[in-house]
């Protein structure tokens, strides 16, 4: 790589970071730079893992915050002081229930896009990007560019900014613009573009399915304006286009289905050369079965690096992956000149950070103020989907006896769901809450309103998400029953918007995007009438069925 292009768009470096990172990378043996091209996952204290890492002496690790700010960037500072170049230290900060533990519970992109209002995702993304220095935190793999054009897509829906390119756009471009400002480089993803494939790449590699024109106006589109805006990295995801390739092999076969993060062409021919993009390429994290049913590891890990991404995101075992890419060096699969260009933009994208300077001061963690914002703009997100019979708002004079029915929220991190908070809250409010269960007897003269309880944010691994009568109800009878002709029924979903698809003459039902407890709190006021709905909904929550609207 030419040294004049790292002083060019997105990194800017001026002469003084130019000359740190040629120092830098003139300093490292060809072993460190192997070494280099991983980001490593660390999660709590362990001095087993701390001396690990130090050990293998990466170019960046993925941290897995704990409760406490302070105690993070010590960490930080400790490996930094064992390891060639500063770290990246990346997150994903996405909101909801991947705001970091000492943070405020920010709303996640749908959310946003529902509020749709371009200042508050500046604010969020401005807190979140403080909240993340504070804890030595200068890389996040957001924003999402996914386009959630598949409502049946168990990964999309809330992690993304719904589903109309223009609205994507424009939360998306300020939150890469506020992040950037604020000493978080941001990483668009997933190249080169998911949403249209309803399945995960967490368990399959999924497929962009459309023709090069629609791409172009589509993700073709929101990527190009990312790139002019100066987005500092891309993440290369699992994810085929099998029309780019066929474009220049119609017979491509198989070869049209390669995932992105093993594709030169993808990476190189479309990203590099025609979309123009200058700055870093991580792939997507290669414990995927989106990569791995693909080819054996051996074979994918150095292909990544061949491929063009300049990142390899993860690995259980570091020292056997070293040797993977060893492997391919020695036998010509990967060329030394395309380890240095990884490192170079490696090293590139941290000095446009600063990390060649002494360390800069760090942002500021959760406030009364900020807590208050947040609650604040979680009561601008709850959206009246309908309500065809006039149930709300709700009191406790009219709707005193609740049943309430879920299968509480589903974080794919945790082996059982965690409770709402919501029934709580409700009961604090003058409410007699009772949970179903299967022995539960369902009855006009024991309920006042039923009320279901959805937990379910897109988050990886879920394959599908739906409303599973028989698992929410425990009896194949119970499942066929529908009571709200009987008593007033409400349907809340905290996360996957599409629950009226499995249920699509439900009289009242609200999409409120987050399971956090400051989202639940919102939907209370919302519900008691203290606050108003919102009435935008970023996303199709009808599924394109007629009868749900009724």
């Amino acid at each position: 790589m030419i040294y004049e292009q790292l002083a060019q768009a997105p990194f800017h470096l001026d002469a003084a970071a130019l000359d740190w990172v040629r120092q830098r990378l003139a300093a490292l043996t060809p072993d460190e730079k192997l070494r280099q091209l991983f980001n490593l996952r660390s999660a709590g204290h362990d001095p087993a893992d701390v001396e690990r890492i130090k050990a293998f002496r990466p170019g960046g690790i993925t941290r897995h915050m704990g409760g406490d700010a302070h105690d993070e960037r010590a960490l930080v500072a400790t490996l930094n002081a064992a390891v060639p170049t500063p770290l990246l230290v990346s997150a994903d900060l996405e909101g909801s229930r991947m705001s970091l533990p000492f943070g405020v519970e920010m709303p996640n992109p749908l959310a946003l896009a529902a509020i749709d209002d371009p200042e508050v995702t500046a604010e969020v993304s401005r807190i979140m990007a403080e909240e993340a220095r504070a804890a030595g935190i200068n890389w996040s793999f957001t924003p999402v560019l996914d386009i959630n054009a598949a409502f049946r897509s168990a990964i999309v829906a809330t992690r993304g900014f719904g589903s109309d390119v223009a609205t994507i756009e424009r939360h998306a471009l300020t939150q890469l613009r506020v992040f950037q400002q604020h000493g978080i480089a941001a990483a668009v993803k997933h190249w080169p573009g998911e949403g249209f494939d309803d399945r995960d790449q967490h368990l399959v590699t999924t497929i962009n399915p459309l023709s090069m024109a629609d791409w172009e106006g589509t993700f073709g589109r929101l990527y190009r304006a990312a790139i002019k805006a100066g987005v500092l990295s891309v993440m290369s995801a699992h994810i085929a286009l099998p029309a780019f390739v066929r474009q220049g092999d119609p017979e491509a076969g198989v070869e049209a289905f390669r995932p992105a993060s093993i594709s030169r062409l993808l990476n190189e021919d479309l990203l590099r050369h025609e979309l123009g993009f200058n700055g870093l390429i991580v792939s997507d994290a290669t414990g995927m079965a989106g990569l791995g049913a693909w080819s054996k590891r051996s074979v994918h890990l150095p292909e990544i690096i061949a491929a063009g991404c300049d990142i390899i995101l993860f690995s259980d075992d570091p020292d056997r992956d070293l040797g993977y890419l060893e492997a391919a060096l020695a036998d010509g699969r990967l060329e030394p000149a395309r380890i240095d260009e990884a490192v170079l933009r490696q090293l590139a994208l941290k000095a446009a950070l600063g990390l060649h300077r002494p360390a800069a001061k760090a942002g500021a963690t959760a406030s009364p103020g900020t807590r208050a914002y947040a609650d604040a703009v979680a009561r601008r997100a709850p959206t009246l989907v309908k309500d065809t019979q006039q149930l709300l708002p709700l009191d406790p004079a009219k709707h005193r006896r609740v049943l309430v029915v879920s299968g509480g929220i589903v974080f794919p991190f945790f082996r059982e769901p965690l409770p709402f908070r919501l029934p709580e809250l409700l009961a604090a409010r003058g409410f007699e809450v009772a949970m179903y269960d299967p022995g539960t007897m369902v009855k006009p003269e024991a309920f006042d309103l039923i009320l279901y309880l959805f937990g379910d944010e897109t988050l990886l691994t879920r394959g599908r998400i739906y409303l599973d009568w028989l698992g929410l109800t425990g009896h194949f009878g119970k499942a066929m029953q529908r009571h709200w002709h009987d008593i007033p029924t409400l349907m809340i979903s905290f996360g996957y918007p599409y629950m009226l698809y499995d249920a699509p003459r439900v009289p009242t039902y609200i999409n409120a995007y987050s399971t956090t407890e400051t989202m639940q709190r919102a939907v209370v006021e919302a519900l008691l009438g203290h606050i108003a709905w919102n009435r935008h909904s970023p996303v199709d929550p009808f599924c394109g069925l007629e009868d749900a609207r009724y």
